[in-house]
């Protein structure tokens, strides 16, 4: 029985350290806890502590009850690409780096979040280099990074 509980632990760590990986959560929270359902409303939010969900190993927060309910409905609508990271950074050099999470673009239905600070803002670098181009290079990019981890 024993030996049983050790790995189901261990499962759930491994698991718990994929999606760590995987996902920007520097902050504790996908998108430093903003509500990903209101990106699509043009009007990004902070999250809150009562509406909260663990998703795939992460916690989203969002800021109603009815965005909550939307993310459960159609998850993948709203997930930002390339697991939270910087959009730029993983199609110009393929490196995962932290976002400003009011530093955002919806492309296709899609939603990309871009780092901003210290006098750079990858959002404009994004849209000055051809955003189609580092879109499917980051898509390349992320798929090859996934199938590593």
């Amino acid at each position: 029985m024993k030996c049983f509980q050790i790995g189901c632990f261990f499962i759930i760590f491994t698991c718990s350290l994929n999606a760590q990986n995987k996902y920007n959560t520097n902050d504790g929270a996908l998108a430093h806890g903003y509500d990903l359902v209101s990106y699509f409303s043009k009007k990004p939010s902070k999250g809150l502590d009562s509406f909260t969900l663990n998703y795939d190993g992460i916690l989203l927060k969002f800021s109603t009850q009815k965005n909550l309910v939307l993310f459960k409905t159609t998850p993948q609508k709203y997930l930002p690409q390339y697991g939270g990271w910087c959009a730029y950074a993983l199609g110009k050099t393929n490196e995962k780096v932290d976002i400003n999470p009011k530093t955002y673009s919806i492309k296709n239905g899609k939603l990309y979040l871009f780092y901003n600070a210290y006098f750079t803002n990858t959002l404009k670098l994004w849209k000055k280099e051809g955003a189609e181009r580092l879109i499917t290079a980051g898509d390349r990019n992320w798929q090859q990074g996934i199938l590593m981890d």
